[in-house]
Parts: C-alpha cells; sequence; structure tokens
C-alpha cells in the first residue's frame, strides 16, 4: 500500500509543481480538509518561490487563495454539523477545550492558528469556528490575514534564499517527499483513529442508555 501511495505521490507531484500558482490552490483545499497534508503547501511555496524568485508575492498570493477556499469549506462542513461535526474528530474534552478558547478569543484564535506552521493542527480551530457559528465575515478577515501573513513570510524567505533552497530540493527530492507523505500518512491514521474512538465511545453509551431505558 505504501509504495502505491509512494508511486503515486511521486507521479502527482511534478505535475503540481509545473502548475505553479493553480496547483498551490488546488493543494490549498486539499490541506485544509478533513485529512491535510502536513507541510506540503509550505515545502511547495518555498520551492516555487525559490524558482522563480520575481514571482514570488504571487505565489504567495496563490498559496493564501488555495489555503483560505480550503479552510472556509472546512468551516461551512462545520456550521452544517454543528458541535458533532468536531466531536467526531476529537475527543470530548479536548473538543470542549477548543470550544472554549474560541469562545473567548474568537478572531484571535483563527488568526494565530492561520499562521502558525505545521504540526499545529489547524482544521480542529476551523471546525470549532464553523460549530459555534462564528460570524462568517469576522472568519474570512482573520483566516485570510493569518494565511497571507504566513505564506508571504514563506513566499519571501524562497525568494531571498532561492539558491540554497533550489540545489536543497534537487539533491533531497525523493528524501523530503517521503517524509511529506509520512507526515500526511499519520495525519489520516490519527484522524481515522480519533473518528473511531468517538464513534465507539457514542455507541457505547447509546447502548447504555437503551439498557437503561429497559430496565
Amino acid at each position: 500500500m505504501l509504495r502505491v501511495v509512494l508511486a503515486a505521490a511521486v507521479a502527482v507531484w511534478p505535475w503540481v509543481v509545473r502548475l505553479g500558482g493553480p496547483g498551490l490552490v488546488l493543494l490549498g483545499i486539499a490541506d485544509n480538509s478533513v485529512v491535510p497534508l502536513t507541510g506540503s503547501m509550505d515545502v511547495l511555496t518555498i520551492w516555487l518561490s525559490a524558482r522563480h524568485r520575481d514571482l514570488w508575492p504571487y505565489y504567495a498570493l496563490m498559496a493564501t487563495a488555495g489555503a483560505f477556499l480550503g479552510g472556509y469549506i472546512t468551516y461551512a462542513l462545520g456550521r452544517r454539523g454543528g458541535k458533532e461535526a468536531i466531536e467526531h474528530r476529537l475527543q470530548k474534552n479536548k473538543a470542549e477545550k477548543i470550544f472554549r478558547r474560541f469562545r473567548r478569543w474568537g478572531f484571535r484564535t483563527v488568526l494565530v492558528s492561520a499562521i502558525l506552521p505545521p504540526p499545529f493542527p489547524m482544521v480542529p480551530v476551523l471546525l470549532a469556528a464553523g460549530a459555534l457559528q462564528y460570524p462568517k465575515k469576522k472568519f474570512a478577515a482573520a483566516l485570510a490575514l493569518g494565511r497571507g501573513i504566513r505564506y508571504t513570510v514563506i513566499a519571501a524567505l524562497g525568494s531571498i534564499y532561492g539558491r540554497q533552497i533550489t540545489a536543497f530540493f534537487e539533491r533531497y527530492y525523493k528524501d523530503a517527499l517521503l517524509i511529506l507523505i509520512g507526515l500526511a500518512v499519520i495525519g489520516g491514521i490519527l484522524t481515522l483513529v480519533e473518528y473511531y474512538r468517538s464513534r465507539h465511545r457514542r455507541q457505547g453509551k447509546a447502548r447504555a442508555v437503551s439498557h437503561g431505558h429497559a430496565a
């Protein structure tokens, strides 16, 4: 299975790189989904900015657009599913911790989370914003500002240190790709584990309630 995933990633990655800005948009939507591709957006943004140093503001903008679109989709899913949407992914105590933080510092929570690099988990924050019906305009402003700051800095660094970064990726291309795949696989496994654990707990509680009524 891992060989298949690796082969697919090796085949897809050059295609995404060739797409350039549109590739960043597509990857950004995927990276902010319920199974994030940890670190992939940062790597692609810095790589493209290093290879085409004069275009770094364009890549920063496209990365921000992709991350914003993906984040807004996840936020919309949270609004539709309510609190259950995030409790499907996390243990109840973790979910409540995020809810408490969000009720106290809503705008700041989205803004800071959007700036922080991996492995900080962004998806639970996006779902929490939707589940708590956080205002759309405030959410959009915080997300756009945070992602804009993050990818502007990353793209600028790629442009400044372009020669060194390009040389590094040309030498360690497959190693870097393996690391990204590994992080994505781990993220997917952890997501599935949390989902099935929460589902098992809910089923257990439902059986306990039904047995109590029967008694």
